[in-house]
């Protein structure tokens, strides 16, 4: 019998992040800071205007750009949150989720050969979905003396003839790291010099705990026309089951990005999008609380971890640190391992999101405070163990 797969799709790995979480499914009492979703509901009027658009309903397919009322919406949120204004009619796309933005930009971008500059670590569907686009992914290892910030030496050390696309993931899962705006500049400068383009990932844009705004590279001048910015609903709005995004940039961009969503997708939900409305509209006080409860977490959790004598970077964006276990001469998926047998902790070895990360954990705190004491207690009793047999 002929070979039914494809030789492609075999030799991409599935996910780092699945292996520790089909363990701890089958284990009782597991407390999980491994999963990038948040705890909190979405807010009730969000709901609410879902709820109301199936009463009324709008179940019927539409526009494959999205609904047009979305697409302004998010063309005013660009404009009042990051000083950046798309027109809603051929500049702004709605996608199912931020991962669909991210792979067909790719796809309507690269031709077999063209290489895409991956910062790591970082999220684990950069690199496949370059690979899937006939792209050729180089990665760049970010350190932590960078704060895992980016910075212009990396970036030129890396460009080749080549070099066609430059993926910028932050705020950064996993690390937490964030650009200012005088890093962008550095990037932005580079960027026009060799004519590249910028597939900007911002999904965490609005969990930020830096002093000054978050800042999107697409509002510097020179490179809106040459980014597609990638945002959605699901970590900023609680609405990650609404599998909700969206993507700005060039028209002459977007329009080939909608020609590959109307043969694989359609349209995005059209209940979601309803319900996306209403969070653009009128969600901005339930974002600051939920912006507050997590910094408060990621201070407690930074404090447990100098208590506990595990080196840690202060993370300022999204809702993950990156504790380095270096100390302890073991690989991350060793220490990863031996936490969930042992204490019946789960989080992610840095090596699920690019070599770079080796050495570090993933550590999430989308969780309620009064789970994260009774793991990071657990944790603490395994490094003790661990120090002690040193």
């Amino acid at each position: 019998m002929r070979n039914p797969l494809s030789d492609r799709i075999v030799t991409i790995p599935p996910s780092g992040i699945r292996k520790f979480f089909d363990i701890a499914s089958e284990m009782k009492d597991v407390i999980s800071l491994g999963v990038g979703e948040p705890d909190f509901d979405t807010p009730w009027h969000i709901r609410e205007e879902g709820i109301y658009s199936l009463e009324k309903g709008r179940t019927f397919y539409t526009a494959n750009a999205g609904l047009k009322e979305l697409r302004t919406e998010i063309r005013n949120y660009t404009r009042r949150k990051y000083d950046v204004t798309y027109d809603a009619d051929t500049e702004v796309m709605v996608t199912v989720g931020g991962s669909e933005a991210i792979d067909i930009a790719l796809r309507a971008m690269l031709n077999p050969g063209d290489e895409v500059l991956i910062p790591q670590p970082s999220y684990v569907s950069y690199v496949p979905c370059t690979i899937l686009a006939d792209g050729v992914p180089v990665t760049i290892e970010l350190e932590a003396k960078d704060q895992f910030r980016l910075t212009a030496e990396k970036l030129r050390e890396k460009i080749t003839p080549k070099t066609k696309v430059l993926i910028l993931p932050f705020p950064n899962n996993p690390t937490g790291a964030i650009m200012e705006r005088e890093d962008l500049e550095e990037i932005a400068a580079i960027v026009e010099e060799y004519d590249l383009f910028v597939l900007s990932d911002e999904i965490y844009a609005e969990l930020t705990y830096a002093q000054n705004p978050h800042v999107t590279i697409a509002s510097l001048p020179g490179m809106r026309e040459r980014t597609i910015l990638i945002n959605g609903f699901s970590k900023a709005f609680a609405m990650t089951g609404w599998r909700l995004g969206y993507a700005c940039g060039p028209a002459v961009i977007i329009r080939q990005m909608l020609k590959i969503h109307q043969f694989a997708i359609m349209c995005a939900p059209t209940t979601s999008q309803y319900a996306a409305i209403d969070a653009l509209r009128n969600s901005d006080e339930d974002v600051r609380h939920m912006r507050e409860s997590y910094d408060q977490r990621r201070r407690y959790l930074l404090h447990a971890y100098e208590e506990m004598g595990m080196d840690c970077f202060e993370p300022l964006g999204a809702f993950y640190t990156f504790p380095s276990i270096k100390r302890f001469g073991m690989t991350s998926d060793e220490f990863a391992m031996q936490l969930l047998y042992e204490e019946k902790v789960a989080v992610v070895p840095g090596t699920a999101f690019g070599d770079s990360g080796e050495g570090y954990l993933r550590i999430s705190y989308a969780y309620s405070l009064k789970s994260l004491k009774e793991a990071l207690g657990r944790i603490q009793r395994f490094v003790e163990r661990l120090d002690a047999k040193k």
